[in-house]
């Protein structure tokens, strides 16, 4: 583990101590996660003790889901579910890639970012096999394109009126609550406005915070040292790859000059 390593471990034990902080994501859809990161950031989470959220790349990412079993996740997210075909397609997919035992220690939830999501969402609470979905996530940013607004209008009356429906039905039928969608400090009232009990969790681009702990006086320094989590974290993601580009560099360097030298020796040219 390299410095930043250990810099990043120590912000998350502060803000799981201090700001109610009980995981961080990484998506194999948006993001592009790659496999060796996600390894070395669950290596960064097991020293902080919080767990590991993986947004997959879509209903059915069956390959997405067997990585994820490697990795050792304790949630997945599937993206821009919108149907209760889509949602049979994930939670099918579910079934085929995690027996029985492993899904009692991992909790499976779906992103509801657009209206078409919302215009389908009582007809998948009803259907036969809702039981093994644990949770939802509104994807605001998202929502509010699919509305024709901009990303300006996310802590806005209409999208927090559908925010608070979806919550009210999702709780209804036992499933955890989260949000995301360009999560910041003006973010807070609009939780906070939610009736009680209505949201569970909510997630900046890499950091989820647990409510109500996440809602106190002191959760805008919070979402600061979250920002700085996921500063560290590009800024790990890059000098890695940046040690990666030297090595390959070098040896390009050498193959070059004795490729050169062997075209001259026999007389050719390149």
């Amino acid at each position: 583990m390299n410095l930043t390593e250990r810099k990043m471990v120590d912000i998350l034990r502060d803000l799981k101590e201090h700001h109610a902080v009980v995981g961080v994501k990484a998506e194999f859809e948006a993001e592009g996660t790659r496999m060796d990161e996600a390894l070395r950031l669950k290596e960064v989470l097991m020293k902080a003790d919080l767990g590991l959220t993986l947004k997959i790349g879509g209903c059915e990412a069956l390959r997405d889901m067997y990585e994820a079993r490697v990795i050792g996740v304790s949630r997945i997210v599937a993206p821009m579910i919108e149907t209760p075909y889509a949602l049979s397609k994930f939670l099918s997919a579910v079934s085929l890639a995690f027996p029985k035992d492993e899904r009692e220690d991992v909790e499976f939830a779906v992103n509801i970012e657009t209206a078409t999501a919302c215009s389908h969402f009582d007809d998948m609470l009803t259907m036969p096999e809702i039981g093994v979905l644990g949770g939802i996530v509104v994807g605001r940013v998202d929502l509010s394109g699919s509305l024709g607004l901009s990303r300006d209008h996310i802590n806005g009356e209409e999208v927090f009126g559908i925010t608070k429906e979806l919550a009210a039905k999702a709780k209804s039928c036992g499933l955890e609550v989260a949000i995301g969608g360009g999560v910041s400090a003006d973010s807070l009232p609009f939780f906070r406005a939610l009736p009680d009990g209505h949201l569970d969790r909510y997630e900046t681009r890499k950091v989820i915070f647990s409510c109500p702990g996440a809602l106190g006086n002191d959760c805008e320094r919070g979402i600061l040292k979250a920002v700085g989590f996921e500063l560290l974290w590009l800024k790990n993601k890059r000098d890695y790859y940046r040690g990666v580009s030297i090595e390959d560099d070098m040896r390009i360097q050498m193959l070059e000059a004795r490729y050169k030298s062997g075209i001259q020796n026999a007389g050719l040219s390149i």
